[in-house]
């Protein structure tokens, strides 16, 4: 009776696997049987409740990070569209620009031609015109009015360009997949983050291009566009964190022999830990301080390219390193 009484009180506090022994097979016998029993029942419920628990903890884990996922992709779908609002406004007066350029060239040169048959037909001005010839200095006008077209023209198809890739980055809100040309993607990406590779404080980023010939790949821009973009930014993150002395970012694309593409964005950043880079994907994972990240950017990256895309996305880096992402897209 005695070791029955202990053995209730142990399955009471949570001693579950407390088991009574069984000797002379009478009626306390019978009662211990009957507790042992409980007791074993009570434990398989016990690990069946656990693994319902650890099952929620994971759903829910996983809701709140589809949630996020969401929310980080509302934002992208919002922020291409201003981009496609802007990029559209400026499109008008930039092609206005660009493409009145040449006819200003020859004007000029039309206007410069008939100065030239002036001067060869009176080679002896009056005294007022050779004075206002030499008041506007216009041996120095001539010499440098094309240069000045020409600074117009480089200045005017500079921002034809980042237009155009602002409207290759704009297309966060697409949906479906379409046949996609990584490298106007990579490069509308980088011309979206100019502000950050070439900032007016800091030393400047280089960025080296090692582009290979690639087939077009089934994707989708927009999401494409925002795995570019996700890397790039932690990779210039890393950079300024580190205030890395000659900072530069490596992006190498190739076709594999599977005909899919690779694609590989290095740093020469401080690199990652063992410790660190086992998490570098998981949602809500971040290093940086507190309301500089949300620890979503790579999470959704991974989501993008493992599950929509069916691709590879990895990362290798060690302390002191550097950190390199490949991503694989499959044709």
């Amino acid at each position: 009776i005695g070791e029955v009484t202990d053995a209730i009180e142990k399955i009471a506090s949570g001693h579950l696997e407390t088991k009574v022994p069984v000797t002379y097979n009478d009626e306390i016998d019978k009662l211990a049987m009957g507790l042992n029993l409980m007791a074993e029942q009570l434990e398989e419920r016990d690990r069946q409740l656990s693994d319902r628990m650890q099952q929620l903890e994971e759903t829910l884990g996983k809701l709140s990070a589809t949630q996020a996922q969401l929310i980080q992709s509302e934002k992208m779908s919002s922020l291409g569209q201003m981009v496609a609002g802007i990029a559209h406004e400026f499109n008008n007066p930039v092609s206005f620009i660009y493409g009145n350029v040449d006819y200003a060239f020859e004007y000029v040169d039309d206007l410069l031609e008939a100065i030239k048959v002036y001067q060869e037909e009176y080679p002896n001005p009056a005294p007022l015109v050779e004075e206002t010839i030499s008041d506007l200095e216009l041996d120095f006008v001539v010499e440098d009015l094309h240069k000045l077209l020409n600074s117009m023209k480089n200045g005017a198809r500079r921002i034809r360009d980042i237009v155009e890739n602002l409207k290759t980055f704009s297309r966060l809100d697409q949906t479906g997949m379409k046949k996609v040309n990584i490298r106007d993607n990579i490069e509308a990406t980088l011309s979206f983050l100019q502000h950050r590779i070439h900032p007016e404080k800091r030393t400047e980023i280089e960025i080296v291009k090692k582009y290979g010939n690639l087939p077009q790949v089934t994707g989708n821009t927009g999401q494409l566009n925002q795995v570019f973009a996700n890397i790039i930014n932690n990779a210039i993150d890393v950079l300024e964190i580190e205030n890395i002395e000659n900072p530069q970012i490596k992006i190498t694309t190739e076709a594999t022999d599977l005909g899919s593409v690779k694609i590989k964005i290095a740093d020469n950043g401080p690199g990652m830990t063992e410790e660190v880079l086992k998490q570098v994907f998981n949602p809500f994972f971040t290093t940086k301080s507190v309301g500089s990240g949300t620890g979503l950017g790579l999470s959704v990256s991974y989501s993008i390219v493992v599950e929509y895309h069916r691709g590879k996305l990895s990362c290798i880096s060690a302390p002191g390193q550097g950190s390199e992402f490949i991503i694989e897209i499959p044709n």
